[in-house]
């Protein structure tokens, strides 16, 4: 029986056996969350994108864009209480962070301006490809990427 009283696999002492040989070690994954300087974290910068007042309104997000000297494409994400209870925009906060982290290589416009992702009650209840397409629409209507059939 192993440790936690269950009984041992068969034919060998541990249910993964490490393998033997001259295997090189696996190197970590890089690092792909967003980092601070990757985030929009003061309320006065925040405040900087709504007055500008360059939006792009979609089913489950706004996207807005930033310009200013410090702007370096860093992503601000907020949801209100429009969205739902604490649980709700937490999981739409989180939904919009990965959809950008996970495609942000589609923004491929050059510029440095900063994005702000303002969630709707939509995103909930949204599949996961709807989120993405979302963002990509957005993305490209704000000129940040390019469209799917340009090269």
């Amino acid at each position: 029986m192993c440790r936690g009283g269950h009984p041992m696999p068969p034919g060998g002492s541990s249910p993964d056996p490490l393998p033997s040989g001259n295997s090189a070690p696996v190197p970590a994954p890089a690092r792909q969350s967003l980092g601070r300087k990757q985030r929009l974290r003061r309320t006065a910068q925040f405040r900087d994108a709504y007055d500008q007042n360059r939006r792009w309104h979609g089913r489950c997000m706004v996207l807005f864009l930033r310009t200013a000297p410090d702007a370096s494409r860093r992503l601000g994400v907020v949801a209100s209480r429009r969205v739902g209870n604490a649980v709700d925009r937490a999981r739409a906060k989180r939904r919009l962070r990965e959809a950008f982290r996970r495609h942000r290589d589609a923004f491929t416009a050059p510029g440095t301006d900063d994005i702000v992702l303002v969630a709707r009650r939509a995103i909930l209840a949204a599949p996961w490809p709807a989120v993405v397409a979302d963002l990509l629409k957005l993305a490209r209507q704000a000129g940040l990427a390019s469209s799917p059939g340009e090269s």
